[in-house]
């Protein structure tokens, strides 16, 4: 399905929805902002340990942590925005029930106290405090949490593939994700995340978490359905290395192919991968065109040679996708 027309010479910022957490979905939000402001970050909400597990724990409320690393990321430039943005991001001292709170985890949560449980009145309020160039919603109204089943490397375990629960254990599991679900199933979904989709031009995937922030959004069959009826041009960013414990060995093909087995009728059109990190082009290239999306090997990760994304760069490399988008 393609892109929606954009009248000849227009100029209009297009319009982007990226999915994702945590550092994965913040790298592609620094990336985003260079191209447009108009931006809606749809944030995996299934994160169960440290402070976010704390308070889906003790309080009725979606797991803060990964919302409000997005809402740093797209935080104003000015001075006072970049310091509410830190505030937002400083993790509490000493040693009581408040230790290694970050600030913003605790913000977060008042204001969904104050909003009588609403969390999108609530993060369009933060959206204020830090400035943010764009929009943070959840991708699901409820805390989701992850099953996954996770083979083992040990030959000699009677019990080779094992079921484990919650976003943690799965990614400290050693051994291969074999494939994951959500509980619940069928989580109800915030209608405005409904309509950023309808209205998008680009939407984006990754980088991040493969089975924990990128694949879940697929799994929901609200998001998953409004993906595959949008006219928005799809880009994948690939990670630049597997991550142990979730994609262990993994090359860029097979996160590929993984993604592929999940898409159920959402059109992917573009894949990104770093022009340094990939070993077999041939077999990437090969991955992408089963997959009828084209190619873009650019050099996105950060100059020091750190497996992280460079926002500058990453956003150079999303530009063509823009270009093509409309």
């Amino acid at each position: 399905m393609g892109a929606r027309p954009t009248a000849p010479g227009s100029s209009a910022a297009p319009r982007v929805v990226a999915f994702g957490g945590g550092h994965g979905l913040a790298a592609a939000l620094g990336a985003w902002r260079r191209i447009t402001p108009d931006l809606t970050a749809v944030v995996t909400v299934a994160d169960d340990g440290g402070s976010s597990g704390r308070i889906r724990r003790e309080m009725p409320v979606l797991p803060p942590g990964d919302l409000r690393m997005a809402l740093a990321a797209l935080a104003g430039e000015d001075p006072a925005r970049q310091e509410m943005a830190r505030l937002f991001q400083h993790r509490l001292g000493g040693t009581g029930v408040l230790a290694g709170h970050p600030v913003g985890n605790l913000v977060l949560t008042g204001l969904v106290e104050l909003h009588d449980g609403d969390t999108v009145r609530a993060l369009d309020a933060a959206r204020e405090l830090v400035g943010a160039c764009g929009r943070v919603l959840p991708m699901a109204d409820v805390p989701l949490d992850l099953v996954a089943h996770v083979e083992t490397f040990d030959p000699d375990d009677p019990a080779r593939t094992r079921t484990i629960r919650g976003q943690v254990a799965i990614a400290s599991t050693p051994g291969r994700v074999r494939d994951i679900l959500l509980a619940p199933a069928d989580p109800p979904v915030h209608p405005d995340v409904l309509a950023a989709i309808a209205a998008a031009d680009v939407v984006s995937l990754g980088p991040g978490s493969w089975y924990t922030s990128v694949l879940p959004h697929l799994l929901v069959p609200k998001l998953r359905a409004a993906l595959a009826a949008s006219p928005a041009r799809v880009v994948v960013v690939l990670n630049l290395e597997p991550q142990p414990g979730e994609t262990d060995g993994f090359s860029p093909e097979e996160h590929l192919r993984v993604l592929q087995a999940h898409l159920d009728g959402v059109a992917l059109h573009t894949v990104i991968a770093d022009a340094e990190s990939v070993v077999d082009r041939c077999g990437l290239l090969s991955a992408v065109r089963e997959c009828g999306a084209e190619l873009v090997l650019a050099p996105v990760a950060e100059l020091d040679g750190s497996p992280r994304h460079d926002p500058t760069r990453l956003s150079a490399a999303l530009t063509s996708v823009v270009v093509g988008a409309q």
